[in-house]
């Protein structure tokens, strides 16, 4: 199964792991991460890989065990991290990696709804378990809902148009799949705007993010795994666009700097002391080499920090 872990090699640096250390990786996937941080722990050391994907977690299962057997797979979503792993006896760790994109396997697997490249049934449910698919969204929302997601969550000045566009088709008949909806955005905005700006992008990551419900657990996430964090132990997150970014940023800077309430006063309480520092003040991103190896990894931004 073909998969391209990210800037694999910045993270496994910025993570700077522990042999003895408890690592998670709470977006497992298809192991990348996963397997080269098993690698680095010697047997006292333990890595937990997260993923609500069934398929994702058998696959990373097999890769996992040709390397040890120091390791732990939970099939949840990373917003109920601190209390899972505290179930298993877990209160602190070494590490934490957040990779919020989409595995290959994922895109390409057609069936899964995810690409507007091929047609295949708007679903998108990262966890097939969910009751909610991309296709009830389509055909329930109203036109000022839709429009609404459509500019907060793909940022699509046409919004309007599109959710307008929607309502008009599903009139006629329901859109059930990823070709019917790509081919309604495109006879909404008209084919100059639509081949100059590729629209269907935008609202398929709104989509995506609505199933999901991806920018509040990523909000609900950063800072449970900020708490477990030992001294020392470091956050790294990489993200593939501004609305995960700007949260990712925002949480770092919340936590980073002194509360507003004591600033300025001589001895600071131990309680209003910032809990973690920024490894790297502007993200990093990747490399040349690696743009060119991967084309999806273009808008990928590394965010690094360590507990304090």
């Amino acid at each position: 199964m073909k998969h391209y872990s990210v800037m694999l090699n910045e993270v496994i640096e910025n993570l700077n792991i522990n042999p003895n250390g408890i690592y998670v990786d709470a977006t497992l996937g298809y192991a990348g991460m996963s397997k080269e941080i098993l690698k680095k722990l010697d047997k006292d050391g333990l890595l937990i890989g997260i993923d609500q994907d069934e398929e994702a977690r058998e696959y990373s299962d097999q890769i996992l065990r040709k390397i040890g057997s120091n390791y732990k797979i939970l099939p949840i979503n990373f917003k109920d991290m601190k209390e899972k792993l505290q179930e298993i006896g877990i209160n602190k760790i070494d590490g934490v990696i957040f990779d919020l994109g989409f595995s290959s396997p994922q895109i390409d697997d057609e069936k899964r709804g995810f690409s507007f490249m091929s047609d295949a049934p708007l679903d998108m449910r990262m966890n097939l378990d969910s009751k909610v698919k991309a296709k009830d969204i389509i055909n329930s929302y109203s036109e000022n809902e839709l429009a609404k997601y459509f500019f907060l969550y793909g940022e699509e000045k046409l919004s309007k148009v599109i959710s307008k566009g929607i309502v008009n088709k599903r009139k006629e008949k329901e859109i059930e799949t990823t070709f019917e909806l790509v081919e309604v955005i495109r006879n909404s905005v008209g084919a100059k705007y639509f081949y100059n700006n590729h629209p269907e992008r935008k609202i398929f990551q709104a989509l995506r993010i609505l199933v999901n419900d991806e920018l509040n657990v990523l909000e609900n996430a950063l800072p449970q795994a900020i708490d477990m964090l030992n001294k020392g132990g470091r956050i790294c997150v990489i993200t593939f666009h501004s609305l995960e970014d700007r949260i990712v940023k925002n949480i770092f800077k919340k936590y980073s700097e002194v509360n507003e309430i004591v600033k300025g006063i001589p001895n600071i309480p131990l309680e209003y002391k910032p809990l973690i520092k920024l490894i790297n003040k502007k993200p990093i991103v990747c490399s040349e080499k690696e743009l060119e190896e991967n084309s999806r990894s273009h808008s990928a931004k590394l965010r690094v920090i360590e507990r304090i």
